[in-house]
């Protein structure tokens, strides 16, 4: 598996988990920290893999392996 592609599939997992805490994690109370807010940081950093992911593959089809 490439780099393009495990970021991708990184980002899209990230980004899914942090879906699901901001959705359903509301009424869980956890001491520090709010799971929703949680959800957000990783739905953010899900997206920016995603987007390096998509960035790498558009580099990298264009350049021959050697």
């Amino acid at each position: 598996m490439n780099r393009a592609r495990k970021n991708l599939a990184e980002g899209i997992v990230t980004f899914l988990v942090g879906l699901a805490l901001k959705l359903f994690g509301g009424g869980v109370e956890v001491p520090v920290v709010t799971l929703p807010k949680v959800g957000v940081v990783l739905m953010v950093i899900g997206g920016a893999l995603v987007v390096t992911g998509l960035f790498q593959a558009a580099r990298g089809a264009g350049v021959p392996k050697s």
